[in-house]
């Protein structure tokens, strides 16, 4: 299945279903996929050893039992961790000590074969992205991944080394120059850089998403993906305005919104 496969609108689990279960774990991708998710939104990192693991934030306190940067830390050390040492279900049923981990990349793609991912490389120095690329062309996955990165010159570094047939998102500045173009209508000489734009319905009180933004990205044949949506009203809003893809935390409420719009 390619990345683009499949009906719209897309639904991804975002960091897996992580209403449910920790963050970017085994447990939360499966659940999502589970409860109706096409594709999964996860985000990596690298060990000081150079092993890339799966994980949002540059450091651990948030969402384990360690502390400090992961990239200080060894494969071992990383995989002793638990994972969901802070993560409170939403009956209050807490998530520590049930053998959560860090998961590596490899481990997801091992253990969910096929399905479409949404990377976002959130380390930038020293850079691991040809790690990436390495591991996801060992399994066979870039045909059905969409690389993404917040840092401008990080993206740039990632699409200075894909081929032509690898899928990226757009960073952060790319995002802010079409939201100001489509202001002015001004796409004069405009080559979209990326396949989709990723977006949150507003930023800094800025609206994002709009039926004219939605409507200028799809004159260009770029697809809008909106995170992290977790009302149902919303979802239903957003999916009239004809966006392409709903990122959620809440995978089983999301899907059965989704499901009734499919196309």
């Amino acid at each position: 299945m390619q990345y683009s496969d499949g009906p719209r609108p897309r639904l991804f689990a975002h960091r897996g279903c992580s209403a449910d279960f920790p963050e970017n774990t085994l447990e939360a991708f499966r659940a999502g996929i589970d409860a109706g998710a096409d594709r999964l939104e996860l985000d990596v990192h690298a060990s000081s050893d150079g092993g890339i693991v799966v994980f949002h934030d540059a450091t651990l306190e948030r969402t384990t039992d360690g502390s400090g940067l992961i990239r200080n830390h060894t494969m071992a050390e990383l995989e002793q961790l638990d994972a969901g040492y802070h993560f409170h279900d939403s009956d209050g049923s807490p998530h520590r000590g049930n053998g959560i981990r860090i998961p590596k990349l490899v481990d997801l793609l091992e253990q969910l074969p096929g399905v479409p991912l949404n990377i976002e490389i959130k380390q930038s120095s020293p850079g691991i992205e040809d790690e990436v690329m390495r591991i996801l062309e060992h399994y066979g996955a870039l045909d059905h991944t969409l690389l993404a990165a917040a840092e401008d010159s990080l993206m740039q570094r990632i699409r200075a080394k894909v081929s032509a047939n690898v899928i990226t998102g757009f960073a952060g500045g790319e995002a802010a120059e079409f939201v100001m173009r489509c202001s002015g209508a001004d796409f004069d000489g405009y080559t979209p850089p990326g396949f989709a734009l990723q977006v949150p319905p507003e930023y800094m009180g800025v609206k994002v998403v709009t039926p004219e933004t939605v409507d200028h990205a799809h004159r260009l044949g770029i697809e809008v993906h909106v995170w992290t949506i977790n009302v149902p009203g919303e979802i239903e809003t957003l999916i009239e305005m004809g966006v392409d893809g709903i990122m959620s935390d809440d995978v089983r409420m999301a899907a059965s919104v989704v499901d009734r719009y499919r196309r």
